[in-house]
């Protein structure tokens, strides 16, 4: 079964942004093309059973088992050594990635307390959006009594949009709850 969201990016999310902006052809049309989602844990170094929690709750909400970051160098103020577990990431592409969008943008997001909608400021130039969230319990897939401590997480969508404008209107077309 193909994702849901996909089939909205081809009968309306394709038509719509080529009416915007009058692409001549169906490969300029800007398209979403991965996601990357990271937990920094600069707290993993004092107790390294955060780490353990953070991979497990990144594998539970996307799906896919992360990759553990390392630190690049040591910082003795940090208490950092080079090679030392700090963070985890993940990187969705094709139905993973739709299914994942379609989770944060119907589910999530509407629960995160006072929403009203995300800033449309953070986009880098070149049409790719990030967020960040502050607690990972807006997630349904996460069992509040089992977490021990709240994370936050970069949510990075990458688009083939050249401009911001493009990147706007083509989240905005693929249901991402933008302030007005």
């Amino acid at each position: 079964m193909a994702a849901r969201l996909r089939e909205h990016y081809a009968k309306i999310v394709v038509p719509a942004l080529t009416k915007e902006f009058g692409y001549t052809n169906l490969m300029a049309v800007p398209k979403i093309e991965k996601i990357s989602i990271n937990i920094g844990l600069g707290e993993a170094t004092q107790n390294a059973k955060l780490m353990d929690g953070a991979v497990a709750e990144l594998t539970q909400i996307v799906g896919q088992k992360p990759l553990i970051t390392k630190a690049k160098k040591s910082i003795s103020q940090f208490k950092l050594r080079e090679g030392q577990a700090i963070g985890c990431a993940v990187t969705l592409r094709g139905d993973r990635m739709f299914e994942f969008f379609d989770r944060l943008v119907n589910v999530a997001l509407p629960r995160v307390r006072d929403f009203r909608g995300i800033s449309t400021k953070s986009f880098d130039g070149r049409g790719n959006y990030t967020l960040g969230i502050k607690d990972q319990l807006i997630f349904p897939e996460i069992d509040y009594s089992k977490v021990e401590k709240t994370k936050g997480m970069n949510i990075s969508i990458t688009t083939t949009a050249r401009t911001d404008a493009e990147g706007l209107a083509l989240l905005r077309q693929m249901g991402m709850p933008f302030r007005q």
